[in-house]
């Protein structure tokens, strides 16, 4: 046992003590704080990127599809597209998600 830490408390002739609140989180500081909201902003972003750009007439028209032309008809799929407008819809609901978080941040 170390000299700061207390002995523990006996427990009382009338039970047990009564369970102790948590010690106090550590202050964020302003760079914790900043870096939490522009990764939302990012989230937010990458999200509304990957659910509209899929169903544009440009995503046919991309470099990536030519390196491959085998892969073209798998890529411009209905369901290639659904599954990256997906991806996108999972960044939003992060975005929320630490959104949500900034706040119980002190």
């Amino acid at each position: 046992m170390s000299v700061d830490t207390p002995p523990p408390a006996a427990p009382t002739p009338e039970g047990p003590l009564p369970p102790q609140p948590p010690p106090p989180s550590p202050r964020a500081t302003w760079a914790e704080k900043l870096a939490a909201v522009l990764f939302c902003i990012f989230c937010y972003e990458v999200g509304l990127f990957l659910i509209v750009y899929p169903w544009l007439d440009s995503w046919g028209r991309n470099y990536w599809f030519w390196l491959q032309p085998e892969w073209r008809a798998f890529l411009v799929s209905d369901s290639f597209r659904g599954a990256v407008t997906g991806l996108g819809v999972l960044n939003i609901l992060v975005g929320f998600r630490e959104t949500f978080r900034l706040r119980h941040l002190r």
